[in-house]
């Protein structure tokens, strides 16, 4: 599956109706943004992985970065039944994101 743009109209709906969301708070300005773009949507497109990915542009939606926290990018929040359940700030490896993310 292809990871969804999420902004404050579909994000709430896109939490709760997913039993697991993994969120990349981003912007193109950013450089290690940039470089876990390619490894977030391997992350999307990996069946066993068992999650919904989102991306969240934090220039474009401001409210819903503060709402997080988010104080530094890329910060990869993952949300399970609803609620945020882990986050981790930074670039990182597709295994390290995986085991990340299946560990949650």
């Amino acid at each position: 599956m292809k990871e969804l743009t999420l902004t404050k109209s579909n994000f709430e709906e896109v939490i709760s109706s997913n039993p697991k969301v993994v969120v990349d708070f981003w912007a193109s300005w950013c450089g290690p943004c940039r470089m876990m773009g390619p490894v977030i949507e391997l992350l999307a497109e990996d069946p066993e992985a068992g999650v919904t990915v989102g991306k969240v542009n934090v220039d474009e939606e401001e409210a819903l970065a503060r709402k997080f926290g988010v104080m530094s990018i890329p910060t990869i929040i993952v949300f399970k039944d609803g609620k945020e359940a882990a986050q981790k700030v930074g670039y990182m490896p597709y295994e390290q994101l995986k085991k990340f993310v299946s560990e949650v």
